[in-house]
C-alpha cells in the first residue's frame, strides 16, 4: 500500500513538530465556546501560505481533527458545546461531571474520539473509490431526508418529553427561517433590522446555551454555593480504557453513522453525533438512563462526531466536493497550494495525498494521549468559584459571538435566545432540539428548492422525492424513528409509573 511508502515522511522533525503544537492548540481551540471548527481551521489558512504543501494541509488537517474532540471539553465542564458537533456530548457528559465523574466523562470522550477518528481515516484510506461512488448518490432529494431524519431524532434530545422536544425543534426550525429567502430573496419575519442577516449557528448555539448556564451559575454565588457542590472521583486512565473497549456497540454506532454521515456534502458532525446518540438510546436496554450521565451517551456521540471527520474527506479529495463545512474550508486551503481534487491529485502529487492522510492518523493517537493528560486538569476547571466561571464564560460568550461576522447584532440576538431559553428550561423545554433545527431547517429547505426545480422540469414531486431506494430507506428510517421514539416514552412512563407504585408499597 502506498500509505506505508510515504509513512516515514510524517514523522520528520518539522511534521511531528507540526502533529503534536497542533493537536495541542486544537484541543484548547476546540473547547472555547464559539470558536468552531470551521472557523479555526480558517483562522489558521494564512499560516499555511509560507508552509510547503504537505505541512500545510497536516497542519489544518489535524487542527480540524483536536477541535471537534476539543469542543467536548466546555460541553462535559460548563455545559456548553464547543461547537454543535458536541450537542450530543453534551446530553450525558455534564450530568456526568455534576455527579463528580468530570474526569472520567473526559477519558471516554477522548478514548472514542480516537477510535472513531481512527476508523474514519482507514475509511478514508481503504475504500474512497467505492465510498465515493456512495457519496454521489446523495442529490438534493436524498440530502432532505437525510436533513428530516434529522428532525426526526429531536423529540427525544434532552426535553422532558417527546412532544416538548418537537415544540422545541419546531421553534429552532422557524428560527432558521428569519432573514432572506434563499430563491427569491424576499425578507421573511425580519420585524428588527438586527434580523435582517438572519440567525446564523455561531450566536444561536453560545446563546441557547452558554446564557442559560451563566445566569444559573449567577444564581447559584447568589445562594452562596462556591466552586464545586460535589465531590470529585479520581478515575485512573487504565479503568476508562478497559471499560470504553467494552462498550463495543456504542462505539460500533457511532463509528458506523459518522463514516456514513460524513459522506454526506453537507451533513456535518453535529449530525452523526445526534444521530448515533440517538440510535444507540433507541437500541438500549435502559433509554431511561441517558440524559442523566450514561456513559454510552458520550461514548457514543464522541466515537461519530471523530468517524466523520476522516470520511468527509472521501468526497473532498476525490471530487472537490466537501462532505462538511469545515472540510470546505480545507478544500480552499489545498486550491491555495496549486493542488486540485481528483484521480490527478493521487497520481501526480501521490506524496502530499498519502503523506497528509498518513499524519491524519498518527494525529488520532497524539489526540488521546494530550486528551488524557488534559482531563487531569479538569478537577482545577470544576473548582473555580461559580462568579468567576460566570465572568470568564460571559467575556468567551460575547467575543466568539462578535467574532463570527463582527456584528454586534449577532451578540443581541445571542442574549436574547439565551435569556429565553433560560426561561423556558424551566418548563422542560431543552435547548438541544433548538438547535438541530436551526441546522436542519437551511439544509431541509435548501435541497427542498433544489428538488424542486429540478422535479418540475422532469419527472414531478411526488416521483422525484419519493421513488428511488436510498429515499425509500431514508422515508423508512423516519417513520421508524418517531414511531420507536413515541413507544419508547410510553415504555418510560410505564416503567416510571410502575417504580413509583413499587416504592409506595415498599413505604406501606
Amino acid at each position: 500500500m502506498e500509505l506505508f511508502e510515504y509513512l516515514p515522511q510524517v514523522f520528520s522533525g518539522w511534521n511531528i513538530a507540526i502533529l503534536i503544537l497542533g493537536t495541542i492548540f486544537g484541543i484548547i481551540l476546540g473547547a472555547t465556546p464559539g470558536l468552531s471548527p470551521t472557523m479555526a481551521v480558517a483562522l489558521l489558512i494564512p499560516f499555511t501560505f509560507q508552509m510547503d504543501a504537505t505541512s500545510g494541509l497536516i497542519m489544518l488537517g489535524v487542527v480540524y481533527t483536536a477541535t471537534v474532540a476539543g469542543g467536548a471539553v466546555s460541553a462535559i465542564l460548563v455545559n456548553i458545546p464547543g461547537a454543535p458537533a458536541n450537542i450530543a456530548t453534551m446530553l450525558d457528559g455534564h450530568p456526568m461531571a455534576r455527579n463528580g465523574r468530570a474526569t472520567e466523562a473526559l477519558h471516554y470522550c477522548f478514548i472514542s474520539s480516537g477510535i472513531g477518528g481512527v476508523i474514519g481515516v482507514m475509511v478514508l484510506i481503504l475504500f474512497t473509490p467505492m465510498l465515493v461512488n456512495f457519496a454521489l448518490q446523495f442529490g438534493p432529494a436524498e440530502l432532505f431526508w437525510t436533513a428530516i431524519l434529522g428532525v426526526t431524532v429531536i423529540g427525544s434530545l434532552g426535553s422532558s418529553s417527546v412532544l416538548k422536544g418537537l415544540l422545541a425543534g419546531a421553534f429552532g426550525i422557524w428560527i432558521s427561517l428569519v432573514g432572506m429567502n434563499p430563491v427569491t430573496g424576499t425578507e421573511r419575519f425580519v420585524f428588527s433590522e438586527h434580523l435582517q442577516g438572519g440567525i446564523t449557528i455561531i450566536p444561536a448555539l453560545i446563546g441557547l446555551f452558554a446564557i442559560p448556564q451563566i445566569l444559573q451559575m449567577v444564581e447559584t454565588a447568589k445562594r452562596g454555593r462556591q466552586g464545586t457542590e460535589f465531590a470529585m472521583e479520581q478515575r485512573p486512565i487504565i479503568h476508562s480504557l478497559f471499560y470504553n473497549l467494552k462498550r463495543v456497540r456504542s462505539l460500533s454506532i457511532g463509528s458506523t453513522i459518522g463514516s456514513l454521515v460524513g459522506l454526506i456534502p453537507g451533513a456535518g458532525g453535529q449530525i452523526a453525533g445526534l444521530i448515533a446518540y440517538d440510535q444507540n438510546k433507541k437500541f438500549s436496554r435502559n433509554p431511561e438512563k441517558f440524559g442523566k450521565g450514561e456513559p454510552d451517551g458520550v461514548i457514543t456521540s464522541e466515537s461519530a462526531n471523530n468517524a466523520m471527520v476522516g470520511s468527509s474527506l472521501v468526497p473532498m479529495l476525490s471530487l472537490g466536493v466537501p462532505g462538511s463545512p469545515t472540510a470546505a474550508v480545507l478544500l480552499g486551503g489545498l486550491l491555495i497550494q496549486g493542488l486540485f481534487p481528483g484521480p490527478d491529485l493521487f497520481r501526480d502529487h501521490a506524496d502530499v495525498a498519502w503523506t497528509f492522510m498518513g499524519a491524519l492518523l498518527v494525529s488520532q493517537f497524539l489526540l488521546v494521549a494530550g486528551g488524557l493528560y488534559l482531563a487531569s486538569f479538569s478537577k482545577y476547571v470544576i473548582r473555580i468559584p461559580k462568579q468567576y466561571m460566570a465572568a470568564a464564560v460571559a467575556i468567551l460568550a460575547v467575543f466568539g459571538t462578535y467574532s463570527v461576522q463582527n456584528s454586534f447584532s449577532d451578540v443581541i440576538i445571542m442574549v436574547s435566545l439565551g435569556t429565553m431559553m433560560y426561561f423556558a428550561m424551566r418548563w422542560g423545554f431543552s435547548p438541544g432540539p433548538v438547535v438541530l433545527g436551526i441546522i436542519l431547517g437551511p439544509i431541509a429547505e435548501n435541497n427542498f428548492l433544489q428538488g424542486q426545480m429540478i422535479a418540475e422540469a422532469t419527472v414531478g414531486m411526488g416521483t422525484y422525492f419519493f421513488t428511488g431506494t436510498i429515499n425509500i430507506i431514508l422515508i423508512s428510517f423516519c417513520v421508524v424513528s418517531v414511531v420507536y421514539s413515541i413507544i419508547a416514552e410510553f415504555r418510560i412512563r410505564a416503567r416510571r409509573r410502575q417504580d413509583e407504585q413499587t416504592a409506595q408499597g415498599g413505604q406501606a
